[in-house]
């Protein structure tokens, strides 16, 4: 069986759930029915690190949100995907598009709507504060809760398997 460190030097593609892993899974209206997401500032900065290695972001939400549209955009996250109540038909997608194997696949997530991914893919990860049948799936779990810089340790696991951490840590120390 394969350590978590040996899968997650295979990793090329790292697929995000939004509500619950990159936010804290709370939803916000205001009177006229807006509404608003909140987002970790750590996961957005743990994401271009990731992508500046050469690892791919990619995002599969059930949902649909105009922030959630706005924030990847702001990360330089090519892949969003939402509105996908099957994330399956999502995967096939990006597999297909990136020419990726499953294998080379991390997913974060949070609820039974990730497993069709999870289930799939080289790396599963769950949040902290995920249910506990997707934590039963999942190769690992994150110390922090979806929203609250989970997805930043995912980052930094994964850097830190590839061996571009230190490197990454050490051009902000010198």
């Amino acid at each position: 069986m394969q350590t978590l460190i040996e899968k997650a030097k295979k990793i090329r593609l790292l697929i995000l759930d939004v509500d619950g892993v990159l936010t804290d899974g709370k939803f916000y209206f205001d009177l006229a029915g807006n509404e608003y997401k909140s987002f970790h500032a750590q996961d957005g900065h743990g994401i271009k690190l990731l992508q500046q290695t050469g690892v791919s972001v990619a995002v599969v939400s059930g949902r649909t949100s105009i922030s959630v549209e706005q924030r990847m955009q702001q990360l330089g996250i090519q892949h969003v995907y939402q509105g996908y109540q099957d994330k399956q038909l999502a995967l096939t997608d990006i597999v297909s598009q990136l020419k990726i194997n499953l294998d080379e696949i991390a997913h974060v997530g949070d609820d039974l709507l990730d497993l069709p991914i999870m289930t799939k893919v080289g790396l599963a990860i769950a949040v902290n504060d995920a249910n506990d049948v997707v934590k039963h799936y999942a190769d690992w779990c994150t110390q922090r809760n979806g929203g609250q810089g989970a997805v930043r340790e995912v980052c930094d696991l994964i850097m830190q398997s590839q061996g571009h951490l230190n490197a990454i840590i050490k051009s902000y120390t010198q």
